[in-house]
């Protein structure tokens, strides 16, 4: 009795001193490979610096596909994830936007989400007998926070991958999807960055779209660069969208002692001008190199835009009469290898899981100065057809006659877009400053920066429809003529965010997540023999374990007949 009391005192401690242990201190183990459970630094720090309760309302629930189930499932252990690190409640429910008593009151739900800008899609599934159903999904997260609401689309849509893998790709971005939403609910101070302007950069309706979207995280201004190179150091970064007038020598100075002292660029050039009116009326034009003044600056920063065109058998389709002279006409879509469709570059966290973003009369790059400390990366690149157009020549539309052989497109990958980060050097270094100007303390080396550089403006281009009170701006990327909306947003979105990100957010998108498939054959072919055996197979092990335990039992506790009858007969 008095060992039994012992054991139940020290139970008892122990029990005591495990949960005071767990009282002060906190740990999670994420044994996966992927450390798919484990949130950064940055996020634990967001969370913890809550104040007021987060409110989440998760739309994906319902009668799901098993891969909507994946994505509801991981959306799920992130909110627990969230709870377990925040600083007030974070109060999170599912929500199934069909459940309705009828059809009008499921349609009402529906255009009361489409008004927060929550738009269903349409998923079509095949039944266990091969019947096909249509069901509406809404993959969607709304936040709320001190009375403000953010929306969150939880899926990706690349036109490329597969269902499965553009649902792997939204679980991959998941934390730094809704971390980006709650930053923007907390935030107290807006960061700046400015479109350049004053060298016949492309003008504000034809970025609108672009700095629409940009105003969700910073103030976005505009303007012409002053005598005084100070007045850009208020801005995060700098955007110079598609100039077509030479710099002088005062602005590039500017620009350059503002890249020393820390600041960010993100360069749109031309590295071709083309007259497209000629284009439209003659058919052909000449297409000659952009000369802004810039080559030797970037040349020092480690990159050069070279003087060609970059055709590519992935591109855009454009409407072409193909009817003969006096009949009807009889317009076809035909590929425009002038406007190729880049492909985003995976492994960096600007590029990830981008749709191919759509150019116009781009140009390739490359990059030099190797002795720079600089480390260079490739954003954006043309496909495994490219073929490489040197100017001055002519550019015309019979360009759409040739034929997708490797023997015009004979190149491949060709860079468009890069990356640059380091230490840079100052192109007016043992130079004299120019004349206009004012002039501080003169840098010969940057702090620690980076830029962004793309050799096609109208990648930032938003077409417009109509004119005055009739304009009409369409979304950038957006191609009217295959009805299809391509990457271009997210691209020069996750520039700047990059650019301007000094704590690390960007780096959640370049989490991965190993997509681990079943073999679909074999699971349609032999889903009976794998039925049976999961359920019949465990059972059978335990009743041999039972039997041979049994056996083992009555082996051991019986004792022979003839030895009991001996011991009795002596």
């Amino acid at each position: 009795m008095g060992k039994k009391l012992v054991h139940i005192v020290i139970f008892l401690v122990a029990v005591s001193a495990l949960y005071f242990l767990s009282e002060k201190f906190f740990f999670r183990w994420d044994l996966t490979s992927e450390k798919r459970y484990s949130l950064s630094d940055n996020t634990k720090q967001l969370l913890a610096d809550l104040d007021e309760d987060l409110l989440v309302t998760i739309y994906l629930d319902g009668d799901l596909n098993s891969g909507f189930l994946r994505l509801r499932k991981s959306t799920k252990e992130l909110f627990e994830e969230f709870s377990a690190y925040s600083g007030a409640d974070v109060n999170y429910q599912f929500v199934n936007p069909s459940a309705a008593a009828t059809n009008s009151a499921r349609e009402k739900k529906y255009e009361e989400l489409e008004k927060k800008g929550m738009r269903g899609i349409l998923v079509h599934d095949k039944t266990q007998e091969g019947e096909s159903s249509q069901k509406v999904v809404f993959p969607w997260v709304e936040l709320s926070y001190k009375g403000k609401s953010r929306v969150v689309n939880l899926l990706k849509n690349i036109p490329q991958k597969s269902g499965e893998e553009n649902l792997n790709s939204s679980i991959e971005t998941l934390e730094y999807e809704i971390t980006d939403a709650l930053r923007i609910l907390t935030t107290t101070s807006i960061p700046k960055v400015a479109f350049l302007e004053g060298h016949g950069e492309l003008a504000e309706p034809f970025v609108y779209d672009i700095s629409k979207t940009l105003s969700r995280y910073y103030q976005v201004d505009r303007g012409a660069i002053a005598d005084d190179p100070a007045i850009l150091d208020e801005y995060k970064a700098l955007i110079v969208a598609a100039p077509s007038k030479a710099f002088p020598e005062k602005d590039k100075y500017a620009i350059d002692q503002y890249i020393m002292r820390g600041g960010k660029v993100l360069w749109l050039i031309d590295g071709a001008k083309i007259s497209l009116d000629s284009l439209s009326t003659a058919s052909q034009t000449v297409g000659v190199e952009n000369d802004l003044n810039l080559s030797d600056q970037l040349f020092k920063y480690g990159v050069r835009i070279n003087p060609d065109l970059v055709q590519d058998v992935q591109c855009v389709l454009i409407p072409v009469n193909m009817s003969r002279l006096g009949d009807a006409p009889k317009y076809e879509p035909m590929p425009w290898y002038y406007s190729p469709l880049l492909l985003a570059v995976p492994s960096h966290s600007v590029s990830k899981n981008l749709s191919p973003v759509k150019t116009e009369f781009a140009s390739s790059l490359s990059f030099v100065n190797p002795e720079l400390p600089v480390k260079k990366s490739s954003l954006l690149v043309t496909s495994t057809g490219t073929h490489i157009q040197n100017i001055p020549s002519i550019v015309s539309m019979d360009v759409i006659n040739v034929e997708k052989n490797g023997y015009y497109f004979n190149s491949r990958n060709a860079i468009v877009g890069a990356l640059l980060e380091g230490e840079f050097p100052s192109v007016f270094t043992n130079r004299m400053a120019p004349d206009g100007i004012k002039k501080g303390e003169f840098l010969a080396n940057s702090k620690p920066t980076k830029m962004i550089v793309v050799a096609d403006g109208d990648i930032i281009r938003n077409d417009v429809q109509g004119y005055g009170q009739n304009m009409n701006v369409l979304p950038l990327g957006y191609d009217r003529y295959m009805n299809q909306q391509f990457g271009n947003s997210d691209f020069i979105l996750n520039a700047v965010n990059y650019l301007t990100d000094d704590d690390g957010w960007m780096e959640l998108r370049s989490r991965e997540i190993k997509l681990r498939l079943l073999n679909r054959p074999a699971v349609i072919g032999q889903r009976t023999f794998w039925q049976i055996l999961n359920v019949i197979f465990p059972l059978f092990v335990l009743a041999l374990f039972a039997a041979l335990f049994l056996f083992i039992r009555k082996k051991r506790y019986t004792a022979p007949l003839c030895k009991n009858k001996s011991e009795k007969e002596i």
